[in-house]
């Protein structure tokens, strides 16, 4: 039986093209980064491409309400919307090198919108006010 030739060459170039577009891919996720904005666009949150809060925006109108919880759960909501779209920014940027049948490989990014929930001041809001940068 005769054993098959390998092209080290070709081998050779082949790793030299992953080693690249991996450098490029962690190149680019350390670039992502995501804002949110709370749906009445008091409280605004940006995050790194890890879901890393880098800054946090609360406008200075969401101290005359005197519900705290719900100014908690609001930039909770906001942080975790943020956090949501550098994920998805990170999918697109790594959603060709997943291999076939992974999580995210051929899932379409979801439509642009959102989720009803409490704003501030208080009763239903809907949508998300997202921003991806």
């Amino acid at each position: 039986m005769e054993l098959p030739t390998i092209d080290h060459e070709a081998r050779r170039a082949s790793y030299r093209r992953l080693r690249d577009d991996l450098l490029e891919i962690r190149a680019r996720i350390a670039d992502v980064t995501a804002t949110a904005d709370s749906p009445d666009g008091l409280i605004s949150a940006t995050v790194a491409g890890r879901g890393e809060l880098t800054e946090l925006h609360l406008d200075p109108r969401l101290f005359r309400s005197p519900d705290s919880k719900a100014l908690a759960a609001s930039i909770l909501d906001t942080i975790r919307d943020a956090v949501d779209d550098s994920r998805e920014q990170i999918t697109e940027i790594t959603r060709e090198y997943l291999p076939p049948g992974a999580p995210g490989r051929n899932v379409p990014r979801p439509p642009a919108g959102g989720r009803a929930r409490p704003s501030v001041g208080g009763g239903e809001s809907r949508g998300n006010g997202r921003r991806i940068q």
